[in-house]
């Protein structure tokens, strides 16, 4: 058996001879230089790597051109026996052409993964419809730091999801905080969507299983929370596209259609049908079409009690006119 495997280890050392200690030196010399230039070039201008090797050729390649003013010249009286490496490159133009392959290959699953990670969570639309919504939103760097509406947001976002993990305490603590630094209740277990915009927003406060679709305007003072002490679902559901104005209060496991809207100091207990206007104390439902563009024209709700008041007098006119015709007979 030592004889069988004794001959079998010559055979490997005659047939397939290892590299000479040279031929190491030179490949490690090679990469070593190599990584030397990279990480030079890369602190010198972040965009080298990014150049394709088609684009720049050998002699022209800044990362190839600093590995050679870098890199001592080396003997190539190579072992003949050394012919027989392996047939990884040992150029510096091939080993950037394999290096800028994969970066670009890593740089593009990295670029799919962050788009994709940005695409679902909804702090990107919370933050950009600030934008949109507000005329006072001039710079970034404001709206990021100075908006109560986006903190409350962002915390109850983190609030929710532990929420749903059933962690104890913790969700409720972080809401406890963000109301003490905003102003801003929201329950851990309400449903926000994205593009929720809170406007000003103190005094706000949304119940447990409250729902809100997405891009909600909500003004400082509104209320979305229940009539009573009843189990289950006892908060409103609000639609997408709606704006409640200053004061409102939503109340009760009602539901607000789509691009509605909730007068300031509305109380409202009854459905409110989409493309409608709820109005008044207690609230009074006008239908007609809210045009979407134009949710900030506050100026043009109507006004129920004045056109049921001025109903009357014209009924009552009327009146007059026939008692006055009635006498003069």
């Amino acid at each position: 058996m030592s004889t069988t495997c004794n001959s079998f280890s010559n055979a490997i050392r005659v047939n397939l001879p290892y590299p000479s200690r040279r031929t190491w030196y030179k490949q490690y010399n090679e990469l070593h230089y190599l990584c030397r230039a990279m990480l030079q070039s890369l602190l010198s201008s972040p965009l080298t790597l990014l150049s394709s090797p088609e684009a720049n050729p050998a002699g022209q390649c800044p990362i190839c051109a600093r590995n050679r003013e870098l890199k001592p010249p080396l003997h190539r009286d190579l072992d003949p026996s050394s012919q027989r490496l392996s047939t990884r490159p040992s150029t510096p133009s091939e080993l950037h052409s394999e290096l800028y392959s994969w970066l670009q290959s890593v740089s593009q699953k990295f670029r799919q993964r962050v788009q994709q990670t940005i695409q679902e969570v909804p702090l990107t639309d919370d933050f950009t419809i600030i934008f949109e919504r507000d005329p006072a939103a001039r710079h970034w760097l404001e709206v990021l730091l100075c908006y109560p509406g986006l903190h409350a947001i962002a915390s109850h976002r983190l609030a929710n999801w532990l929420y749903h993990r059933r962690l104890p305490f913790f969700p409720r603590f972080i809401s406890h905080l963000a109301r003490f630094c905003t102003g801003i209740e929201i329950h851990p277990g309400a449903t926000l969507g994205k593009g929720v915009f809170i406007d000003h927003g103190m005094g706000v406060v949304i119940g447990e299983t409250a729902i809100v679709g997405d891009y909600t305007l909500i003004y400082q003072g509104v209320t979305l929370g229940g009539t009573g002490k009843e189990t289950g679902k006892r908060h409103p559901t609000v639609g997408t596209h709606v704006v409640i104005g200053a004061g409102a209060k939503v109340l009760g496991n009602i539901h607000i259609g789509d691009q509605a809207r909730i007068g300031a100091g509305s109380i409202v207990l009854n459905h409110v049908p989409s493309n409608c206007t709820a109005v008044g104390v207690p609230g009074r439902n006008i239908c007609r079409s809210n045009a979407p563009a134009c949710p900030l024209d506050h100026d043009q709700l109507p006004d129920a009690q004045a056109a049921v008041t001025r109903e009357l007098l014209d009924r009552i006119e009327e009146l007059e006119k026939q008692v006055r015709f009635l006498m003069s007979i």
